[in-house]
């Protein structure tokens, strides 16, 4: 590594590393203790601490409260503030959900998925045709990997990497964990990605988060970049692109798990579009099953 690289690289820096490790000490301790509970406990838990604790400390509520404000500005404060602490309870009990490995894939294996997309889904296997299926930081969006897995989908996953190396590390297992392989994104991972797909495979993707550089389309009445790379590969494999759903249920520990119809062939931008669309459809319904933490609205930056 040259001298310059080293200095670009926040890992080269000593205090970053330690400030990395401590941080991943504190996370792995929180999912120690709760993962020795028995799960529904577990699952409040950790909904709570992040609640009540984390998202406050780390400023994940402020940010929660700020993306409301600007998408609802109407609605009633006290409103707004109700939706934030939700979110920040689900966004907890999605994080230690999906570090379950047993407990929460035996649990989704009992659902069975259900809408127009299901079928759409089993034909398009029995003829061998790639399927993408596509979501959002909404309730918890493994629940429906976890369920086709269990029903004998093989489902890859496509993940981003954690900035934090040692988080990164032991954060990849727990996707792995729930079948089907999963790739980074990057030129690192797109090989395996792409050779899954054309293969037939059926591969999941978050398309929900800011991308930069990428197109401003439209995203609750607000300009959000958005990347087309979900539209463009089902363009170019002819695959199916199937918006679905694993929607948490009033007892905060069950799921709903829906595949709409998939979004006909037309150009990238009009089915990504599509996309957003019906994500914004679901969190106007259900606005405390969306990570509102996310830094979602940023058409401003490059």
């Amino acid at each position: 590594m040259s001298e310059q690289s080293a200095l670009d690289d926040p890992h080269a820096q000593p205090a970053r590393k330690l400030g990395d490790f401590l941080t991943n000490a504190l996370i792995v301790g929180i999912i120690r203790l709760a993962l020795a509970l028995p799960y529904a406990l577990r699952v409040r838990f950790v909904g709570w601490i992040v609640e009540r604790i984390i998202g406050p400390v780390a400023g994940y509520k402020r940010r929660a409260l700020r993306n409301l404000e600007m998408i609802w500005p109407d609605l009633p404060e006290a409103r707004r503030a109700e939706i934030a602490t939700r979110c920040l309870n689900n966004v907890g009990r999605t994080f230690i959900e999906n570090y379950s490995a047993r407990a929460f894939p035996r649990r989704m294996a009992k659902v069975t998925p259900h809408g127009p997309g299901a079928q759409a889904l089993e034909e398009a296997v029995a003829e061998g045709r790639p399927v993408i299926l596509v979501t959002g930081h909404f309730g918890n969006y493994e629940a429906t990997r976890a369920a086709l897995v269990a029903r004998g989908y093989d489902i890859g996953g496509l993940y981003r990497e954690m900035k934090n190396p040692y988080f990164n590390a032991h954060y990849v297992k727990t996707m792995e964990a729930f079948g089907g392989p999963v790739f980074p994104q990057g030129r690192r991972g797109t090989a395996g990605f792409v050779r899954h797909l054309k293969g037939g495979g059926q591969l999941v993707l978050l398309f929900d988060q800011h991308v930069q550089y990428a197109p401003i389309l439209d995203f609750l009445g607000e300009p959000a970049r958005t990347a087309l790379s979900a539209a463009e590969l089902a363009l170019r494999y002819d695959a199916l692109l199937i918006p679905f759903y694993g929607i948490r249920q009033a007892d905060g520990l069950n799921f709903e798990c829906v595949l709409e119809a998939p979004v006909p062939h037309t150009d990238a931008t009009t089915m990504t579009q599509a996309l957003n669309d019906s994500l914004a459809a679901r969190v106007r319904e259900m606005p405390e099953q969306w990570f509102w933490v996310h830094r979602r609205w940023r058409a401003d930056e490059p």
